[in-house]
């Protein structure tokens, strides 16, 4: 078993899968050595609890919904100063006897025979253990006390250990003397409670070695304690070089392990449950030896669902596991991994890590410094990104996002296609299974314009969108009428539809074309009305052919003669293939023919929309990335868009402004994805569009009134005057008003303005609909290094 079952009978067109153009058959050499991370046990094993959308669930902790209320740093040193001044002097009190029957409970439950008449302890008695104890219990108790009163681990652990370790580790030096001079001077009764339990004899220089023991022992635990309060096991821990380990991208921004889970995944608990023990093993041996990756993972455990779904698979899944290990079933284009990784994934919760949330006042408490992820749960709705050139758009969203959704291609678990501008980064073509280049003689894979449709109707249809969607005045549905009256009767006659030279001649009427098709249509008299029909309505006016003539006058140059073949002597790709894990990129010709740039972008995208809702297998997430949909979107294409996440398909659309979107559309278009992003340098005109998506929020505020104090009393004025004198502010009161009122999440001026460079704010809804809130989130910098 070479697949899954989830890859068998792929074709296009000519029942065959497109090859990868130039797929190696080995992922290439990595330029430098991986970094070091978790091994794929650790990986598997590290806990992804469930979250909210967006967050990255690789080792997240969750954090508290509202933040604990926190003392200023000034308050909490003088509280801790003044508490240890108050423990000081109700200690020195004690030890002095000023404080009257602090000793009561010592005398009240030990005999009057142990203690003399100045209430030391008699010589061979119980008293000279009972007092020591007590008064160490007492000291105890007085420090827990004052420490509790004071907040002193919360002022060590924020006022010194949050600093540093070099910090935490000279603090403990002051403190760990004093305390040594204290237990000398018997301060401390540490000395005498030791000393009472010492099994002294009668030879004075044994007795005196005793004691010096004793004395060094006490004085080492104090010092080992002070050492365990400074962190000296940290910085040791700092300065050991660690060991290096290969294996998937460390993670920074949850622990690098978790505990084990009971059942631990690295196993395969599953096979070993259905007796296949063997296979499980061979999976095993093959992660600990370091020949199975990410996507081999992912590609295996996909397959072992399908296993589950059909267990007439189970044979042949056992098989291809003990054969080939984990190389079995594997992606048709023979590839285990990407050339190269632009970012972060996790394909155990089909991630992939975008950035960082914000730690500021802006974002929820529970999200500031957590990572931020896309899934398809997520992308299922659709994505809107919105920024000006430069933004980061490409780099650091859409080159993730179609990185990530190629991995889960490679593991059978989805299809792609990214649609960009000739050179955009989207990926080398070694990591794609097609690559189309609409005007470049040497692209060997064409694109279909009909998009595999048989139906003349439904091929018309999305022609008349795409040519004439964007055409102020013409009704899409007359032109696609007007599409089908010729679409119709060509095909009855050659079997085909015409290719662009041939269509342009029929909408331009030309004599020749017609008398030829309709000769070629002897007898078919409901084609032949067709016909008729069409040349009745040409010239007249509202005939849309004129309008459809001239764009496809656009695709009919010289540049793309040998592209949009219909007679099955090229390669055409279709996205009737999205039921197959493909990994497809079609480069448009932007700088040369940005007009017909558009009208392929329109074309790709109301066939990626008929397409993924007309699939009968939906087991796969589809998904279309568009860098650049400036002048792409209708009103059809946005209605199909809404209706994708029942389809278990996607889109992600970028553009600079929503300008570049018909007036009529941009809020219709805002409605129908799930999921937006503005990024840093949007216009105040495009802000209050988003700002009116994300709505409003009841907001608690605090109005601050201040009121002079006059003072009537002689006494009060000078004591006022004095404080004028030496703060330089008049003595006022303060009235303090909290209300609840109701704002914008963000407004039109902040997102044009308090959005820093590289940084964009975002909202999520899943297919399920769960929402997340708009965040401000630092977008990783996209780097492209080696494959994990």
């Amino acid at each position: 078993m070479d697949t899954d079952g989830a890859y068998e009978g792929q074709a296009t067109r000519a029942g065959h899968v497109p090859r990868p153009a130039g797929a190696p058959t080995h992922p290439p050499k990595p330029s430098h050595a991986p970094g070091r991370g978790p091994t794929l046990a650790d990986w598997l094993r590290t806990a992804r609890p469930a979250a909210e959308p967006g967050v990255w669930r690789y080792g997240h902790t969750p954090r508290a919904a509202v933040e604990a209320a926190q003392t200023p740093d000034r308050a909490l040193a003088s509280g801790a100063v003044i508490s240890f001044l108050a423990c000081v002097l109700v200690w020195s009190l004690m030890r002095n006897t000023y404080i009257p029957f602090w000793d009561a409970p010592l005398n009240l439950f030990t005999p009057d025979s142990w203690y003399s008449a100045n209430g030391e302890p008699v010589m061979g008695t119980g008293g000279m253990r009972a007092k020591p104890i007590y008064e160490l219990l007492f000291v105890s108790a007085l420090l827990y006390g004052f420490g509790r009163l004071g907040s002193w681990r919360t002022a060590w652990n924020r006022l010194v250990v949050a600093r540093g370790p070099w910090v935490q580790a000279l603090a403990v030096l002051p403190l760990a003397y004093v305390t040594l001079l204290l237990v000398d001077n018997h301060q401390l009764p540490i000395r005498q409670l030791v000393f009472a339990f010492l099994p002294y004899t009668s030879d004075p220089a044994a007795n005196l070695e005793l004691d010096n023991a004793a004395k060094t022992t006490i004085d080492v635990a104090v010092l080992l304690a002070f050492a365990w309060l400074g962190g000296a096991l940290r910085l040791v821990r700092r300065l050991r070089p660690a060991p290096s380990t290969a294996g998937p991208a460390p993670d920074r921004t949850g622990p690098s392990s978790a505990e084990e889970p009971a059942e631990d995944p690295a196993r395969w608990p599953e096979l070993r449950g259905v007796g296949l023990g063997e296979v499980a093993e061979r999976l095993e041996g093959e992660a600990g030896a370091g020949r199975m990756n990410d996507v081999d993972y992912a590609r295996i455990r996909r397959a072992w669902d399908s296993v589950r779904v059909d267990p007439s698979r189970m044979r042949a899944f056992a098989e291809a596991v003990r054969d080939k290990g984990a190389g079995a079933c594997v992606h048709p284009s023979g590839a285990r991994d990407l050339p190269v990784r632009a970012a972060r994934h996790d394909l155990l919760a089909r991630q992939v890590l975008l950035g960082t949330v914000e730690d500021g006042a802006r974002n929820p408490y529970a999200r500031r410094g957590t990572g931020f992820a896309l899934d398809p749960d997520v992308l299922g709705t659709s994505l809107l990104a919105v920024g000006p050139s430069g933004s980061g758009k490409t780099q650091r969203l859409v080159r993730p996002v179609v990185e990530s959704l190629m991995l889960q291609a490679l593991a059978g678990q989805a299809a792609v296609v990214a649609v960009g501008a000739a050179g955009a980064p989207l990926g080398p073509d070694t990591g794609y299974d097609v690559v189309v280049r609409i005007g470049d003689p040497a692209s060997v894979y064409d694109l279909d314009l009909y998009g595999g449709a048989t139906d003349p109707d439904e091929a018309a249809t999305l022609l008349a969108d795409a040519f004439v969607g964007d055409v102020p005045g013409i009704d899409v549905r007359r032109a696609a009428t007007a599409l089908a009256q010729l679409l119709g009767p060509f095909r009855a006659a050659y079997g085909r539809f015409p290719a662009v030279p041939e269509l342009r001649e029929l909408l331009d009427q030309a004599p020749a074309a017609f008398d030829a098709l309709r000769r070629d249509l002897a007898g078919q008299h409901a084609m032949l009305r067709e016909l008729d029909a069409r040349t009745r309505q040409h010239g007249a006016h509202s005939d849309p052919g004129p309008a459809l003539a001239d764009r496809v006058a656009l695709l009919d140059r010289p540049a793309f003669a040998g592209f949009f073949d219909t007679t099955g002597q090229g390669q055409p790709f279709s996205l009737r293939a999205l039921e197959h894990p493909l990994r497809v990129r079609v480069d448009l010709p932007e700088r040369g023919h940005a007009d017909a740039s558009r009208i392929l972008a329109r074309l790709l995208l109301a066939q990626f929309n008929a397409a993924a809702a007309a699939r009968t297998d939906r087991s796969l997430f589809a998904f279309l990335a568009l860098d650049d949909a400036s002048q792409t979107l209708t009103a059809e294409t946005v209605r199909g868009v809404q209706r994708l996440r029942s389809a278990h398909a996607g889109v992600l659309l970028t553009l600079r402004t929503l300008d570049d979107v018909p007036e009529a559309l941009r809020t219709p278009l805002l409605g129908a994805v799930g999921c937006r992003v503005a990024f840093s340098g949007v216009t105040t005109w495009d802000g209050k569009r988003f700002a009116e998506a994300w709505g409003t929020e009841w907001v608690e505020t605090r109005d601050v009134t201040h009121r002079t104090v006059f003072a009537d009393q002689p006494l009060t004025r000078a004591m006022h005057a004095f404080r004028k004198l030496v703060t330089g502010k008049a003595v006022t009161t303060d009235a303090v008003t909290v209300r609840q009122v109701e704002r914008e999440r963000w407004s039109a001026s902040d997102l044009a303005h308090a959005v820093p460079p590289g940084h964009a704010v975002l909202s999520l809804t899943s297919v399920r609909g769960e929402r997340a809130a708009p965040l401000l989130v630092r977008l990783a910098e996209g780097g492209v290094g080696p494959a994990a």
